[in-house]
């Protein structure tokens, strides 16, 4: 090769095999070299015994993918961009006209708006349950049912599904179940050992743990349903960047310490909020008396950094606004499980209208705590500066 610019692309150096270290390789790609035509045309790529194109997997993605299955206890994930992702993803890939889907009344609300849109755009129905109420759910299955969604616990509101009642229900009559697991994250919570088919997760929050990231997985343990969840994902086009994939790698082996760390200030924090005298109600599902508690008990030991707070009924909106203005530690935004604490604060009426009426002592402001990494004590100090703050 005496030209420089061809030299530059087909060098002939490869390095030596056998490197390896803490972390592993980070292996970017589109295209994918083949060494012959036999190897182009033989290679399948919905098998891993070999590589065919990007989108499809690398080394990097194709650990991932392994590591993310083990978490869940399952056998095949697939990594999508988000959380949301994997629950679109989901329902293209199982719901067809003329079927039907059931929410929880405390869904996570873009999977709500999803089905009211996009699937109702495709003759796709949903209707919500009650989560608590395993007899109710039952009821309610019908003839196009295909497909439910388990969320524990609630969005926001925290409530505690009973995930036995809900599975036998579903099992009994034929209809795949699908477990939203971000919150157990793998550790507090597994779902095939209940015997629900599929279990999604927000790699975005407790596995990335870095505030940094958007993913998400989708892992099942049949095979076959995992060939119809790959085949909807490779006709989508999805796929995650290996600097994410790399950097959600990196956050796994430290993530049961985290998912501890946070788990035990959060049960600090909100027994303390619990005693306050601005304070109606702390849900938190590992606390006595938060809705659900004794499913979270039957199921779980441990329990994610995450818990919401009701004020009284007479402290208002424009107050509880203050508080959360006031904190200096819990910075406002979305999402959670990463290093720095967040505080939301939502209004309970649009989202649940019978949780809002269920205590006559809260109020509809709802504020959401998520713990990051800071200091018990000094999270505490900041909580108790904002509640000085309020007033009253």
């Amino acid at each position: 090769m005496s030209d420089l610019s061809t030299a530059l692309v087909h060098d002939d150096y490869e390095p030596p095999a056998g490197f390896r270290a803490p972390q592993p390789g980070i292996f970017k790609a589109s295209t994918v070299i083949f060494p012959n035509v036999a190897a182009l045309r033989s290679r399948d790529w919905r098998r891993r015994d070999g590589y065919t194109y990007g989108l499809h997997g690398t080394p990097t993605t194709f650990l991932l993918e392994e590591r993310i299955a083990r978490l869940e206890g399952g056998r095949h994930a697939v990594l999508v961009p988000s959380g949301l992702a994997a629950i679109a993803l989901v329902g293209q890939a199982l719901l067809s006209p003329g079927d039907e889907v059931l929410l929880p009344d405390n869904v996570y609300g873009p999977s709500r708006e999803f089905a009211r849109h996009e699937l109702a755009r495709w003759g796709v129905t949903h209707r919500p349950y009650d989560p608590l109420d395993a007899a109710g759910f039952a009821a309610l299955i019908g003839p196009a049912t295909r497909l439910v969604w388990l969320e524990a616990p609630g969005s926001v509101t925290m409530e505690f599904p009973d995930l036995a009642g809900l599975v036998a229900a579903a099992r009994s009559r034929g209809v795949v179940t699908a477990l939203d697991n971000t919150w157990g994250a793998g550790v507090a919570l597994r779902g095939f050992g209940l015997g629900i088919d599929i279990v999604m997760q927000a790699l975005t929050k407790y596995p990335s743990g870095g505030g940094d990231v958007l993913m998400g997985s989708v892992v099942t343990q049949d095979a076959a349903l995992h060939e119809r969840i790959k085949l909807t994902h490779m006709r989508l086009g999805l796929g995650v960047g290996a600097n994410d994939a790399e950097a959600v790698l990196r956050g796994l082996p430290s993530m049961p310490l985290r998912y501890a760390a946070q788990d035990a200030v959060a049960r600090r924090l909100a027994a303390w909020l619990a005693t306050q005298p601005a304070v109606a109600q702390v849900l938190h599902p590992a606390l006595p008396g938060s809705p659900g508690h004794e499913h979270w008990a039957r199921h779980c030991s441990a329990a994610a950094g995450l818990f919401s707070v009701r004020f009284r009924r007479d402290i208002d909106a424009a107050r509880v606004h203050a508080f959360c203005d006031a904190l200096r530690l819990f910075k406002l935004g979305y999402s959670w499980a990463g290093p720095v604490s967040l505080v939301v604060p939502y209004d309970l009426n649009p989202m649940r209208g019978a949780a809002a009426a269920a205590d006559a002592a809260a109020g509809t402001e709802l504020v959401r705590f998520s713990v990051g990494l800071e200091s018990a004590d000094d999270l505490q100090a900041d909580l108790a500066q904002a509640l000085a703050s309020m007033g009253g």
